[in-house]
């Protein structure tokens, strides 16, 4: 008998028990680790005092208030930023779904010479880090006309590599059988992608969704390179504007007050739809 085989027998632990119990343990410490900037913004934005005392605990010794939520309210113009972001994450996203779902019923089912090249082509957008297409598309949105506009902001996004790789691989998933059938019936091309693929590819498409609202939601260096009026503002725009004064009076709680007003949305959209979150990923194969 070997000596692990006496070590397992002597403990009456098996290496296969142990493994998960280490995994979670490590996934728990990992999640605590990101839950304390969460949490002290917490602590900070119900604090009643602007100067940072009693904010380097996690636990509050105060009576919670919600003056920061009104002094960050007042400070800022956060419904009009709020409204400018829906505006671009939306419509971002219906542009998206048209295109992606265009381009990859193209490269799952139509036949054309150099389909696998061009489709390889394509992906090279995945390749590129976003930073470096900030002056091509600058300079193309200036001669558009569209600098300082909230379409600049959203049209260099309205084709996604990512986007047409999922729906080209969920349609590909799809029996041909179902297409042919509602050829044969008469469907057009468009009756076809409507009431056969689009339904059946709905978990790919509502990941993608969330993936693409989520990023442009979030999305800072691009809505500043093109939005110089202050009532175009995205949130992330507008949140690093009003920082910068708030900073200049020390008022982190009034900072943590504006920052959780932004990130609120996304977080209440997560803790209302987390099953179906989940689910769509799992349905869709990203990990």
């Amino acid at each position: 008998m070997s000596a692990a085989s006496i070590s397992q027998a002597s403990t009456g632990v098996s290496t296969g028990e142990i493994s998960p119990k280490l995994g979670y343990a490590a996934t728990l410490l990992v999640a605590a680790l990101w839950m304390v900037p969460f949490l002290w913004m917490l602590v900070a934005a119900f604090n009643p005092e602007n100067t940072g005392a009693g904010m380097a605990s996690l636990v509050p010794s105060y009576i919670p208030t919600l003056a920061n939520f009104r002094e960050a309210w007042a400070s800022a113009d956060f419904p009009r930023y709020g409204l400018n972001t829906t505006i671009i994450s939306l419509g971002i996203l219906a542009v998206q779904i048209v295109t992606i779902t265009l381009a990859g019923y193209a490269f799952a089912r139509l036949e054309f010479p150099g389909r696998t090249l061009c489709f390889y082509l394509f992906l090279l957008q995945l390749m590129l880090a976003p930073v470096v297409l900030i002056v091509p598309n600058l300079t193309t949105i200036a001669k558009l006309g569209l600098y300082d506009s909230l379409l600049g902001v959203m049209a260099p996004y309205f084709a996604s590599a990512f986007g047409t790789f999922l729906m080209r691989q969920a349609f590909m998933a799809i029996p041909r059988e179902l297409e042919d059938a509602a050829l044969i019936d008469g469907a057009s091309v468009f009756q076809r992608i409507g009431f056969i693929y689009l339904p059946l590819a709905k978990p790919s498409l509502v990941a993608f969704s969330i993936v693409s609202v989520t990023a442009h939601w979030n999305e800072f260096l691009w809505p500043l390179m093109v939005i110089n009026s202050p009532d175009l503002r995205p949130l992330t725009v507008g949140l690093a504007s009003f920082t910068r004064g708030a900073e200049g009076a020390q008022a982190w709680g009034v900072i943590a007050a504006g920052t959780l007003l932004v990130s609120a949305p996304l977080l209440i959209a997560f803790a209302l739809f987390q099953r179906a979150f989940v689910n769509s990923f799992v349905s869709s194969g990203i990990k």
